[in-house]
């Protein structure tokens, strides 16, 4: 297993359902952050292809010039979900209760996963999950940055430093076997880490960690 139980906790252990009941139409994430992310897609995505936006919201931050065959989305709140209009479908989903997604095997050419990676409490799991519905040569791209609810978020994020986190999500890319190295994209941020928090100078550090599934 990747994580040790006591890693997996959260400060707040009430069920996620109902943290999430409410809509937040914010995008918990600064227009630099955003800006990278998506210049990112428009470099490592293809057009005409099927995409798995996993635990997104009302925006997806996909090129707005980029047509997808099917963009397939996964999240906690249907109101949001309803407000995205880059989704041709979605579902709702606890993957903290349920981490078996109900879509079928090597179905989609990239799976993605914006600020949400740090909520996972079975990362193990569901990475096996991006890997089953993946096709062959198709990638992953899991981005973050310092940014949480930080009583939904598991210890072993709480208590790690950006760079620990950066080498947690690749840990959850190496427990599947058949996905390839990892690779990092991060642009950190110059100010200090307690005024990046409370979103004030600097802007936010990006930081991406893409794999392939090759076989």
């Amino acid at each position: 297993m990747v994580l040790k139980p006591i890693q997996r906790t959260k400060l707040d252990d009430t069920s996620d359902s109902d943290f999430y009941s409410v809509p937040r139409f914010v995008t918990h994430v600064d227009e630099g952050f955003i800006d990278q992310l998506t210049k990112l897609y428009r470099q490592r995505l293809q057009p005409n292809t099927r995409i798995f936006d996993m635990m997104s919201s009302w925006v997806s931050h996909l090129p707005e010039e980029m047509k997808f065959a099917h963009v397939e989305g996964h999240g906690m709140n249907g109101d949001e979900l309803a407000k995205n209009r880059r989704l041709d479908h979605y579902f709702l989903q606890n993957l903290n209760e349920t981490p078996k997604l109900p879509l079928p095997d090597q179905e989609f050419d990239a799976v993605l996963n914006c600020v949400s990676v740090q909520y996972l409490q079975y990362p193990d799991a569901v990475f096996s999950e991006i890997y089953r519905i993946l096709k062959p040569g198709g990638i992953a791209i899991i981005s973050f940055s310092n940014r949480m609810f930080y009583q939904k978020a598991i210890q072993a994020w709480r208590d790690g430093s950006e760079t620990n986190r950066v080498e947690l999500v690749k840990s959850y890319f190496q427990s599947v076997p058949g996905f390839s190295k990892p690779e990092v994209v991060a642009h950190q941020s110059s100010a200090p880490s307690f005024l990046q928090m409370l979103g004030m100078g600097g802007g936010d550090p990006f930081y991406a960690v893409i794999a392939s599934r090759q076989s």
